[in-house]
């Protein structure tokens, strides 16, 4: 399955009832909140000694991928122009791959 493919399947369960800028603060508010449930998983490993939950992670990564894919539609943008845009900034930015000279000096 392509990413544009992911989109538009995952939007066939988008709530109709909702209007456009509805869908864009639904989409954006559920990054926020599933990114915060992704957090929560790995917090609980690394600080209360539970196994890590790779099941239930994996299940965070994807619903984030839905709203992901929510927040590109209210845009009216396939979900592989958000990646390939982001692509092309990194590219950008280490043009060689990850160096974390160019890194601490970006952060200046």
């Amino acid at each position: 399955m392509t990413i544009n493919e992911y989109q538009a399947l995952a939007m066939r369960t988008l709530n109709p009832a909702l209007d456009e800028k509805d869908v864009l603060i639904n989409g954006v508010m559920g990054l926020c909140g599933e990114s915060g449930e992704a957090i929560d998983i790995v917090k609980k490993h690394l600080s209360q000694g539970h196994a890590l939950d790779r099941d239930a992670l994996i299940g965070e990564l994807g619903d984030v991928a839905w709203y992901l894919a929510e927040t590109a539609h209210a845009l009216g943008v396939p979900l592989e122009d958000v990646l390939a845009r982001n692509i092309e900034k990194l590219r950008a930015r280490y043009p060689q791959g990850f160096d974390a000279r160019l890194s601490e000096n970006r952060a200046r």
